[in-house]
């Protein structure tokens, strides 16, 4: 048993030193560095309260940014589908290094859910920090609950085919298609669960088929057909403009979303101008939005769009006028 116990912490030790070796970059805030997620399986595996503390930190630092709102959404009541209230937290209590010893979150796992499969330990925690709430929630798994969000891109043009520039930052004007959730109203990029085994490039294909082209109202003939086009957009060139956790309001202290947010640009418009648009699925509605600022999206989707918008150079905030500019 000692040997067994010593072989454990020595383990923990260098995965410890693995870890701290990695030196993460800034930009690890947005994308997870991949050196880490071979180790977080194998961590948790080996002591999972050890791993917490290093995830939880390394998370903690990317969040306590200029973002403050990266962990506001998953403090909302009632809690969705439900008129469960959470319990109260302060923003000076969120994080779980802060000593809060009367903390008595409330507990609520949805039947729906509790009539499934338990997928793991329910002793894992929020890496972001309190939500006031324990249990699954309507998430399925305890800890992440991978997703895939695919957001397809294309310019806004004219009635000539020509780009149009917004009038005050000069920059184009990006579009991307937005589904209305149906569960919230809300408008949200059209993505979904990750399913056992399956590839995050194949979900991201499924979902915006299933959400913005119904495909699974269509005919075997028309699937075939839309398969053809959806290939198109979905082999080209790509960028994952996001890769982690998400500030969503189905997340408690057990379970959390988490997402790759992909990018998938139509240069010239003719491959979706072949794919109409047809809300299905979970959604209600769907179109193309312009891109900017002003966007009100589900969850933090308005954070993915602005990244895709600042990697492609296109309009996102309106330029102050200045003296000089008067």
């Amino acid at each position: 048993m000692a040997r067994c116990c010593l072989a454990r912490t020595v383990t923990v030790v260098s995965l410890t030193v693995s870890l701290s070796a990695v030196g993460l970059p800034a930009s690890s805030c947005h994308l997870l560095h991949p050196l880490l997620q071979p180790l977080r399986e194998v961590a948790y595996s080996v002591y999972p309260a050890h791993w917490f503390h290093l995830y939880s930190v390394n998370m903690s630092s990317c969040y306590d940014s200029k973002e403050k709102s990266h962990h506001s959404k998953a403090l909302t009541s009632p809690y969705p589908g439900s008129s469960v209230e959470r319990s109260k937290v302060p923003s000076d209590k969120v994080g779980w290094l802060v000593e809060w010893k009367d903390y008595s979150p409330v507990e609520y796992t949805a039947a729906s859910i509790l009539v499934g499969p338990k997928w793991a330990d329910p002793q894992i925690r929020n890496p972001v920090g309190r939500t006031g709430l324990v249990g699954r929630g309507l998430l399925g798994r305890w800890g992440p609950n991978h997703a895939a969000d695919p957001i397809i891109t294309r310019w806004k043009r004219d009635k000539s085919g020509s780009r149009i520039a917004h009038p005050v930052s000069g920059k184009n004007i990006l579009q991307f298609v937005a589904i209305k959730r149906k569960d919230c109203g809300e408008w949200a990029i059209p993505g979904g669960m990750v399913d056992p085994g399956e590839k995050i490039s194949a979900t991201l294909k499924r979902e915006f088929s299933e959400e913005a082209l119904n495909s699974l109202q269509k005919s075997a003939a028309e699937i075939k057909e839309l398969e053809q086009q959806l290939d198109k957009l979905f082999n080209q060139q790509h960028l994952v403009v996001y890769k982690g956790y998400v500030d969503d309001p189905r997340n408690t202290d057990n379970a959390w979303l988490e997402t790759e947010a992909v990018n998938y640009h139509d240069e010239s418009g003719e491959t979706m101008d072949n794919m109409p648009l047809e809300a299905g699925d979970d959604a209600g509605k769907v179109k193309w939005v312009d891109i900017s600022e002003k966007l009100k999206l589900y969850a933090n989707h308005s954070h993915f769009i602005k990244l895709v918008a600042e990697k492609r150079g296109a309009h996102w905030m309106e330029e102050p006028v200045t003296d000089c500019q008067k």
